[in-house]
């Protein structure tokens, strides 16, 4: 099964990426995703759905401790394939 992630961390910053930002991009980055989009208001990530639910799991208890007060996030089955 494919899995996409969107998700946002907040609290927003328009001057200066704010730590919990820096962090998502990290755990984003550092799996073997297929397909990643880092943006300002907004981060999709696409893959296999044992490697997006472990990222995801990072993903949150690592963007708490950097200072995220919330996080939006949805997960949507695009396909089957490669877990």
């Amino acid at each position: 099964m494919r899995l996409r992630v969107e998700f946002t961390t907040e609290p927003f910053d328009l001057d200066e990426a704010p730590a919990h930002a820096l962090v998502a991009r990290e755990v984003v980055e550092a799996v073997e995703l297929d397909a990643v989009d880092v943006g300002p208001f907004g981060n999709t990530a696409e893959g296999g759905a044992d490697v997006v639910l472990d990222a995801v799991d990072t993903l949150l208890r690592r963007t708490l401790q950097a200072g995220a007060t919330r996080i939006s996030l949805q997960v949507t089955v695009i396909g089957e394939g490669v877990r």
